[in-house]
Parts: structure tokens; sequence; C-alpha cells
């Protein structure tokens, strides 16, 4: 009541002087401005005058007609004094402006409770408070907001549990609490009612007890599910597995223990999300569980080698029956088709690659597959013959092979980085799932026996005279090295098999990150990442283009070829195989198999000609540096406007300019406002305008339609590295 009276009666002098001038609106903004002081020379209400009959051009106030309003003249629907360093409290008041949709008051120093009567305000959809000092608990009526989206309440001293209450927010798209002092278990009855959740934080709190199995129903969430950083306990519950594959989890920093299920997403999760709990073990920690049999255990599902004298002598236990029949009933399938291809492929020899299995048939002609025993056969029989009996002859034909004088007749697995060392042994009897799959050849993720994951592309089985030529280019891939781009690791060569392992990045690609699972604009990547995601693809780019040994053109810049790791860094990924392909000479799309793979994530389809410069579409062009231009322009199009490059079905001709392109020089060159161009997550940092506008312009510099005046990528990378410095 004492903070409250004093902005009462502020408000009731201001009325006696204004009261036939100053809208309600502009005097509830009022009590705003007399409940916080601000630093000396401080502007932030510098041209709040209470003479002037409306808010609407006050500095941080946003007003529009509302429909159904019964007066003409425009109503308050966004605040936002940020960064202002003001001290002070959030005046109840504020809780009349009744048409207000976007609170943002973030990064000041604003202290005390978050006062109830703010969620009168019945209209609001975004509320942006982080990074002050507010303290008390998170007031319970909050959910009755009908309309609530977005609540970002992180890096304040709000302390207390959650309330029940919270699962009435039903239109709930992104709860960020991090970095607070709530406390209590995670209430589990909320959960399922928030369909709508993208977005959850709860790190850095002083929550206890064990994570509630019913995160795991937040179908709609995507990027991390940050849970670090408490002292949760007990095991992680498995229905996490049911998250989107495309979610990132982090689990660091708590009290968890047991195993950790290596079920649905979890599948694709690397060792830094389960960091720092030391009584978490089992895959992808390097710590194994003590009972090795446990279903679910690493040394569980056909990677031990000693598997088959023990399932020989005990059989199968019934957890692993059980574990192997739940996984996926499609795995049978696929080891019937690995056994059918491997009899036909190598029907005309008797050996087999596949170590500690049993080949299938008897006698000398027929048996070329493998029978599984214990593990499955990841590769079908790479190489021709399993032994060698003389290691110098091997060292030897590695050396002629890298020189670009072997003949290509036997397989071998050659490193490329002398850093990265393994046994085709080791690649051959690794679990693998199924990535992707598309004209560039077959994706899988697989795990070595380290537990280092690599990205292995099966290219396809042409090609046999043209080894050298493979080799070379092979060779000049290899050598690009750059903290933006995929780094080739080594390659596998024989008549009838090419692969290239190269490092894997975990948390998929910038397509599922701006569109999600379901391919509508559904992002939650704010325009500090997005920044960071362009200035990175651009410095990989421009390296490719100037200083990488062949001066590589990429031919093919798209969302879904810029791979991201937890961090959101960028890796240009898939560039030079369209010259591989070439030299293998077939799809490798139509054939081949990993047995026991298991597909976890399915890319999102796009058209590929939305990315491709005019000139590009003219058959029989052969691909430029500009072509890499202008694709780069367009996915800096879509991180700026969240909209994908086909806004509507293009009608005209096959050279004609992705709808994107057309759509933003016409708002430009007819001055729509920005706040219509750009994606409506970006419009939460005001601070950003200018580095919006200036990106934009750097992206309309690169989707110029004459080629010859677009810039080099390495004057790009440097427009972009000026932005927000």
């Amino acid at each position: 009541m004492s903070r409250v009276l004093p902005s009462l009666i502020a408000l009731l002098v201001l009325a006696s002087h204004s009261a036939h001038s100053l809208t309600p609106d502009g005097l509830s903004l009022l009590s705003l401005k007399s409940a916080v002081d601000q630093p000396p020379g401080g502007t932030a209400f510098s041209d709040w005058n209470e003479d002037d009959p409306t808010p609407c051009r006050w500095t941080g106030v946003s007003c529009a007609n509302v429909s159904g309003d019964s007066d003409d003249d425009p109503r308050v629907v966004g605040l936002a004094v940020s960064g202002k360093n003001l001290r002070g409290y959030i005046p109840s008041e504020l809780g009349t402006l009744v048409f207000l949709r976007r609170l943002n008051l973030h990064n000041n120093n604003l202290y005390g409770p978050i006062p109830e009567p703010l969620f009168n305000a019945t209209s609001l959809h975004s509320i942006f408070l982080y990074g002050n000092n507010l303290s008390g608990p998170l007031p319970p009526s909050i959910c009755d907001l009908p309309r609530l989206q977005n609540l970002d309440l992180s890096n304040n001293s709000l302390s207390g549990a959650l309330p029940e209450g919270l699962g009435s927010c039903k239109q709930l798209q992104r709860l960020i609490l991090a970095d607070n002092r709530f406390s209590g278990q995670i209430p589990a009855a909320i959960w399922p009612a928030m369909e709508n959740l993208v977005q959850l934080d709860l790190s850095s709190n002083e929550f206890t007890g064990s994570i509630p199995p019913e995160i795991g129903k937040l179908k709609s969430l995507s990027g991390t599910l940050n849970l670090s950083h408490n002292h949760l306990s007990g095991e992680i519950p498995k229905a996490l597995g049911d998250l989107p594959m495309t979610v990132s989890f982090d689990l660091k920093s708590n009290n968890l223990s047991g195993e950790i299920p290596q079920t649905g997403s979890f599948a694709s999760q690397g060792p830094t999300a389960f960091l720092v709990n030391p009584l978490l073990c089992g895959f992808p920690l390097q710590k194994p569980c003590k009972n090795p049999a446990q279903p679910g255990s690493p040394s569980t599902g056909l990677n031990n080698s000693q598997a088959t004298d023990s399932g020989s002598r005990k059989g199968l236990s019934p957890g692993l029956i059980i574990l192997i029949s739940v996984a996926d009933a499609a795995g049978v399938a696929l080891l019937g088709l690995v056994v059918v291809y491997i009899y036909w492929k190598k029907k005309d020899t008797n050996s087999c690659s596949c170590t500690g299995q049993t080949k299938l048939g008897g006698g000398g002609g027929g048996g070329g597959g493998c029978r599984a025993a214990a593990r499955i056969c990841i590769f079908p029989c790479l190489g021709g013959s399993g032994n060698r009996e003389d290691s110098e002859m091997e060292d030897a034909e590695k050396s002629e092979r890298s020189n670009g004088e072997g003949k290509g007749g036997e397989g071998d697995l050659v490193a490329i980085d002398r850093g990265f060392t393994f046994e085709l042994d080791e690649l051959l009897r690794a679990s693998a799932y199924v990535l992707g799959k598309s004209g560039l050849g077959i994706v899988y993720k697989v795990v070595l026996g380290n537990g280092v994951p690599v990205a292995v592309r099966r290219l396809g089985e042409g090609g046999e005279q043209r080894y050298k030529e493979f080799v070379a280019e092979v060779q000049a891939i290899g050598r690009v090295k750059h903290p933006n781009v995929v780094r080739l690791r080594a390659y596998y060569w024989a008549p009838d098999e090419k692969l290239l392992i190269s490092d894997f990045i975990s948390n998929g690609n910038l397509a599922s990150a701006l569109r999600g699972k379901s391919g509508q604009p559904s992002s939650s990547l704010s325009w500090t990442t997005r920044l960071r995601i362009a200035k990175g693809t651009a410095r990989g780019l421009a390296y490719l283009h100037e200083c990488s040994p062949r001066k590589f053109v990429h031919g093919d810049i798209k969302p879904s070829n810029i791979l991201l790791d937890t961090e959101l860094q960028p890796y240009i990924s898939d560039f030079g195989l369209n010259r591989l392909i070439s030299i293998t000479g077939n799809n490798p799309s139509s054939g081949g198999f990993i047995g026991g793979a298991l597909p976890y994530f399915k890319p999102q389809p796009e058209k590929a000609n939305n990315y491709r410069a005019p000139e590009a579409r003219v058959p029989n062009s052969r691909p430029t540096q500009k072509w890499d231009i202008y694709s780069f322009g367009v996915v800096l199009l879509e991180l700026l406007t969240g909209k994908s490059p086909e806004l509507s079905p293009t009608t005209s001709t096959s050279i004609e300019v992705p709808d994107i392109v057309r759509w933003v020089r016409k708002g430009f060159e007819e001055e729509v406002p920005l706040s219509d161009m750009v994606d409506p997550m970006l419009l939460q940092e005001v601070h950003a305008k200018k580095e919006v506008l200036a990106a934009f312009h750097v992206a309309l510099a690169c989707t110029e339609g004459d080629p010859e005046v677009r810039p080099r990528m390495k004057t790009v990378s440097e427009n972009l590295e000026r932005i927000g410095t």
C-alpha cells in the first residue's frame, strides 16, 4: 500500500491539470514514470508530457485503433522501456491498460513483487520482465490472461513454488524462468495442457525432487529443454524420449542418478547434456553402469564383441529380448533386407569382414552374407576380405593409394586427419542411426567404440575406373579446415562401396530450427542467435570461396545444409559432394542399407529452387560463387522474416526469383514498416532494430538479379561482422 499510494496521489494531481487533454491510457502510463527513478541524464521519459492529448507519440509506446472500442482514439497496445537502468517498482495501474498486448521492461533495476492487478490487462500476450530484481512468488492469477503466449521472467529474484495454476496457460509458447530462486518440486499436472509450448527454461533455480515424466508430453517443444543447475534427483524419466527429435536436453549440474535412457530423442543427445550428475551412467557418458546386462545399457544393444560367446552359452536374457522387440519392429525387416542384400552382392565370395559373425550357407560358392549372432553387421562386408596376414603390406597399400597410384581393387579405410584414428572393424561393429536420405547419399550417425559419434555418408557403388579422380577430390575436401565448415575425417573406397566419414553435428540443421518438425514457422531463435548463425555461415562460405585449396563453389546453400551444434554455432555441410556423385556415376540413394539402423530424424522437405539464383535455373549452367552469394542472401532473408522462400506458388517462368526476395524488395520500395516484414520474434529485442535493418540491406545486396552486381562473399562477411559490434 505504501508503494501504491504515492502513484495514486500523483495521478490525482496530474488529472486535475490534464483531465481535459490526456487520455486515460496516458494517465495510466504516467504511473510508471512516477514509480521509477532515472539515472542522471536519463531520457527514457523525456517526451512523456502530461499536456499531450495522447501518449501515442511517446518513446516506447505503441498504439493502434482497436475494433469494438466505442472511443475512436487509438489505444495503447505496446509498452517497451527496457535497458534504461530504471530503479523502482511496477505500478499496478498498468493493469488498467485493457488493450495492452506487449509489456517490455527488461534489463532495468525494478524491484518488489509483480503486482497481481497487472493481469487485469487481459489483452497481454507477451510479458518481458527479465534482467531486473523482482522478488516474491509467481502470481497464481497470471494465467487469467487468456492470450498469454510469451512469459520471460528470467534473471530476477523470484521465489517460491511454481503455482499449479500455470496449467491454465494453454496458449503459452515460451516459459522462461531461469536464474531465479524458485524451489520445491516441478509440478507434474501443468504440462499436458501446454500443448503449444515451444520453449521451456527452468535452469539455475532451486528445484528439488524428480523430473516429471509429463514433460515428455510437450509435443510442440523445440530448441533446448533446460533444467540444468537445480537440485533435481532420481532417474531421468524415459518419457522424455517422446519429445521431438529436434529437442536438445540440458540436464547438467543436478543430482540425477541411474542409467540414461536410450529411447527416442535420447539417441541424438551428446554427453554435455548430462554432465555434473555424479550418479548418472551409460551412453553417451564415458561412465558405464555397474550392471551391463541391464536393458538399455550401452554395452547391450549389439555392441559387445563378447556377446556371441555369452549368447551361445546362456542365450539372450529376457530383458534384452523385450528391448529388441519394443525398440522397433522395423529392425527385423531391415535385418532381413541386409541378409538378402549381402547374399546377392557377395555370393561370389566365401569371406566376410563382419568380425564375430558366421557366414550364411556352406561351402565355397554361396555364402557371401553374414548371419547376425549377437550384433548386427553395420556395413555390408566392406573390403572383400576380412583379414590381412601382412600388416606391412597394408601400410604399403595405404601409402600407395594416398599418392593416387592405387587401383582401388580392394576396400580400404583412409584417415585424412592424422589425429582421428579408428579401425575399419570398429566402424563395422558400431551402432548406427539413419539421419537422412537424398540424391547426395544416405547419411548415418555412427557411434564408435570410444563414444565419439561420426556422420557416415554412403555415396554409391559405381566409379570403379575413376579411383584417382575420387581420391584427389576427397583429399581437396579434407584439406578444408574452418570452424564453420563440417570437417571430413576419413573415407572408404572399394569398387562396390564409397563412404565419407565426417564430424557429427548434434543439434540438427537451420531448417528445423526455423520451421520446426511440422515445417511451419515455430522458431524460438533470438536476434542475437540468428545474427551469430548468419555471421558464422558467411565466414565459412567466404573461406570456401577465397581460401580453400580449390576455391570451392558449394552450389546448394540452404538451411538444411547449415548444421547447428548445441551452442547454435553453424557448420556448412555437403560442399563438394556433387562432384563426387558424378565420379561414382550413380544415384547413391537408390540402394544400400545399414543393418539395425533406426531412423531418428527426417529432414523437412525443401524446394531446392527457392534458394537458387535466377541464372542457376537455366539448363546446363555451371555453378559459380555468385550462385552461393544469392542463396546465402535468401537464407539471410529467411532468418530476418521467419518466412519460407515460397510465400506463394510461382506462376511465371522457371527463372523467376523466389517470392521472398520480391516481397521484401517491394516492402522497401513502398516503405512498409519494418515491423510488418521482420519475424515477430525479433520485435521483442527493440534495441536490435538498426541491426536488423542493416542485415536486410546485406541480404538485398546478395540477392541482386544481376550476378555482377552482387558483392564477393568476403565483403558480405565483413559487412555482417560490423553489425552489432
